[in-house]
């Protein structure tokens, strides 16, 4: 049976990434082999690709094909294997981030990232997209009290994680059967409560 694909989403400062290694080991607990991994990165020339990435200043268009350059390694080499293996894979970031960042915030045309998902992942989506969402002066407070060094996509300003949280809203509501909106501005244990329900509800 293939396996099933999990992904989160969210603005810096969500959340999300605290809980992606706590999913996975709900699921193994009943049951299910789960690959845990994240984008850009996922495969050795991806973790190259994230870092040139998160660090180097560069022109949008080539951000972009970077990104789903290292997301065609990452498919080829982890996710899709791994599906057809059975196994789950449970992701920290996937395409809906790229037509968030890039496409929202930057405002890259949304039918160039279009054409770029159809080709490197064609028909293939997550199977579940949990989006955690929240107000952006939370999220800023969050990345404010944080002690590493900010990537810059993390360094950009306010009006720009404005534009990549509505892009988010308006992918969950163009897709509401695969993307799930998390509020990620309560506390952590009713958080934990909302996604064991949902793991309750695929593991049937």
């Amino acid at each position: 049976m293939k396996g099933k694909f999990i992904t989160f989403e969210g603005i810096d400062g969500a959340g999300k990434s605290s809980h992606v290694e706590w999913l996975a080991e709900q699921l193994r607990h009943r049951g299910k082999s789960v690959r845990v991994t994240r984008e850009p990165g996922g495969t050795p020339l991806g973790e190259r690709l994230r870092e040139l990435l998160l660090g180097q200043a560069m022109h949008l268009e080539t951000e972009t094909l970077l990104m789903f350059a290292a997301r065609r390694e990452h498919l080829a080499q982890v996710i899709e294997p791994a599906l057809a293996a059975g196994e789950w894979v449970v992701c920290d970031r996937f395409t809906d981030a790229t037509h968030a960042y890039q496409g929202g915030g930057r405002g890259l045309d949304r039918a160039r990232i279009q054409i770029l998902e159809n080709w490197v992942h064609g028909t293939l989506q997550p199977d579940l997209t949990l989006l955690f969402d929240l107000p952006l002066e939370v999220a800023r407070e969050r990345i404010a009290l944080t002690s590493r060094s900010l990537d810059r996509f993390e360094q950009e300003k306010a009006d720009f994680h404005r534009r990549v949280r509505q892009a988010y809203l308006d992918r969950a509501a163009a897709h509401p059967g695969r993307i799930r909106v998390i509020d990620a501005n309560r506390p952590r244990d009713e958080i934990v409560n909302v996604l064991e329900d949902i793991v309750a509800s695929i593991c049937l």
